[in-house]
């Protein structure tokens, strides 16, 4: 039952029919682009600003609880931009869904790996949490198939309505997930002792810190890409229609990666350098093709840096020993966000000498590297 209830929120918490085309919403209500650009950044500040500080509460309270308040607060977000549609609702929506995504980052991934430890299953988590994130990506999928027959038939009030409620599901959802620890037990129940220790866990034990670099790279880079997979489409020269097959091809690659995570967890330091380094050289030969073909590369390429985002986390939380988890995994949360960030950055410097496939490729290089670093074995764990 653990397993559904975890799968089910996963899929919940990605079947917002608002994300396909709130974009849209943002330019009827009469924004600018520039205001919009402003908002995308109010979200990323405030997930990062309020990642390892969440981690550290769902350490020190409940992971359940923050997996509750999360849906809802993106919930409340979604029913500000539908009722009140103008630039300050859609920032206040923003720093509601940013502060989500934090309260779900590292309390998610925590619960989960404890509660299989409990049953004596944690061998298991990298098979269940790649299967999750595959059925994040359905989700995702079926949400943008849905989303505009229920446009048109109920304008954004209809996909709002819709987005509230899938947000509602998942906070009840949350409720039904098992909780066996006593929150905070391990350091006097302390929130600064709890976020003292997590940083100081992350930040003293190599194996520990190695997880949480590696975390934050290999996601980070190839999630922050795929947002721009359809410009690749594009680029191609296909009919604007076909674009959206072009990237079910990726989206499939992306789902087949999770599904196989379970098997790939015991591959050797070699083996997984061979597998981010092979990624991207099939990344970078598909996406400088030009040609429709050359999708079927960069979905391997996508749905093997999904693997090995999965593996790398469930080698993370082998290596996290104290008491501290979520925050150890939310200080690799904002690794990632970080990363992603100078990838957005990097990628808006590139595009404007480059074509969508030379930036591509010149973006997956820093896999190349973080290759040669993973033949190297951590240094062993500082005693603590």
């Amino acid at each position: 039952m653990l397993v559904t209830k975890l799968y089910a929120y996963a899929f919940v918490g990605e079947f917002i029919l608002l994300y396909p085309v709130y974009s849209l919403l943002f330019l009827d209500t009469g924004l600018s682009v520039t205001e919009i650009s402003s908002l995308f950044v109010i979200w990323s500040v405030t997930g990062m600003v309020l990642e390892v500080p969440s981690g550290a509460w769902a350490d020190a309270v409940s992971r359940r609880l923050l997996l509750c308040l999360g849906p809802l607060l993106a919930g409340a977000g979604f029913a500000l931009w539908t009722l009140f549609p103008s630039y300050w609702a859609f920032a206040a929506g923003f720093v509601l869904w940013g502060a989500q995504g934090a309260l779900v980052s590292g309390a998610y991934e925590a619960l989960a790996y404890e509660e299989l430890e409990r049953l004596g299953q944690e061998h298991r988590y990298a098979t269940v949490m790649g299967r999750a994130e595959s059925a994040g990506v359905v989700a995702a999928a079926a949400s943008i198939g849905l989303a505009m027959p229920v446009f048109t038939a109920g304008g954004y009030l209809a996909v709002g309505v819709a987005s509230v409620l899938a947000c509602v599901l998942g906070a009840a959802l949350a409720l039904t997930l098992p909780e066996h620890r006593t929150p905070g037990s391990a350091t006097e129940g302390s929130y600064l002792a709890v976020l003292r220790a997590g940083i100081t866990e992350a930040r003293t034990d190599r194996g520990v810190l190695h997880g949480v670099l590696l975390v934050s790279f290999v996601t980070a880079i190839w999630g922050a890409l795929e947002e721009y997979v359809p410009f690749l489409g594009v680029e191609t020269g296909v009919a604007t229609t076909t674009v959206p097959l072009l990237v079910l091809v990726v989206w499939i690659g992306v789902t087949a990666g999770g599904l196989l995570a379970g098997l790939a967890k015991g591959m050797s330091a070699r083996a997984y350098a061979l597998t981010i380094g092979g990624a991207a050289l099939a990344m970078a030969a598909g996406a400088m093709s030009g040609h429709p073909a050359g999708f079927a590369l960069i979905a391997v390429a996508f749905g093997a840096f999904q693997l090995a985002g999965v593996v790398a986390d469930a080698r993370l939380q082998e290596r996290i020993t104290g008491p501290a988890r979520a925050t150890v995994t939310s200080v690799a949360g904002l690794g990632m966000n970080v990363v992603t960030l100078v990838v957005y950055t990097a990628y808006g410097a590139a595009s404007s000498g480059l074509s969508h496939g030379a930036a591509f490729a010149v973006l997956v290089a820093p896999y190349v590297l973080i290759a040669l670093l993973v033949i190297r074995p951590p240094a062993p764990s500082r005693v603590q």
